[in-house]
Parts: C-alpha cells; structure tokens; sequence
C-alpha cells in the first residue's frame, strides 16, 4: 500500500516535505524504541504515540518507510527537523494507537515481524 493511501484512510496531517509515496510493507506499532529496533525492518511504516525525535531516529536505523505519530497534538520542531534532514515520512494522525492500526490491518497490511520469529 503506498503511503498515500494511508494518509487518506487515516486523515493523517503531512508534517515534512518528503516528496517520495513509499511502498508500505508492513505496520510496526510500539512506544518503546527497543521493540522497534528488535522487529522493525524495510518497508515497514511505525505507528507510535512518541513524538520525539528518537523515533524517527530509530525508524531509520532499521529502516522503516514512514513514521506516523498517533494520540498527541503537537510534534515538536526538532522531531520534525530530524525527519526532513533524514528524508523520512512523518504523519500524524489524531486516533488511537489500536483504531490507526485496526484500520491498517483491515485494508491488508500486516505486522513487521517476519515469519518464524516469535516474541520470546
């Protein structure tokens, strides 16, 4: 699903100028960076409720295609700056963490985690 899609099924608010609509693999949803860094990967749009600039930072280190900040109302500038500066994707959308990722996974996107990992 390209990225584009998601802004519109989510009514998502574009925060950088990131001019590329990324294939979107897979959803990876979390608030502790630790996780992302575990499970994260390529093509994989994090859905968090930080809005630091640590989780942009973390999405690029594993990879991901997009970062989207759910539940809060401000993004802070310096979250916002790192973004532009590393060329990531960053949305916002007013929702809740479950209802943004219920909506993904109902229109066919599945979680990051591939096939034979497991959660221990």
């Amino acid at each position: 699903m390209r990225l584009a899609n998601i802004i519109r099924l989510l009514d998502c608010e574009i925060l950088n100028n990131v001019t590329e609509d990324p294939e979107i693999e897979s959803v990876g949803a979390a608030d502790l960076m630790s996780d992302v860094l575990a499970f994260g990967g390529p093509g994989m749009i994090l859905v968090t409720g930080l809005n630091s600039p640590q989780c942009v930072r973390t999405a690029s280190v594993v990879g991901a295609a997009a970062v989207l900040i759910i539940r809060k109302r401000n993004v802070p500038e310096t979250t916002i700056h790192l973004a532009q500066e590393l060329e990531m994707p960053l949305i916002h959308a007013r929702m809740s963490m479950y209802r943004a990722c219920g909506i993904l996974y109902r229109e066919g996107l599945g979680d990051s985690l591939e096939e034979g990992k497991n959660f221990d």
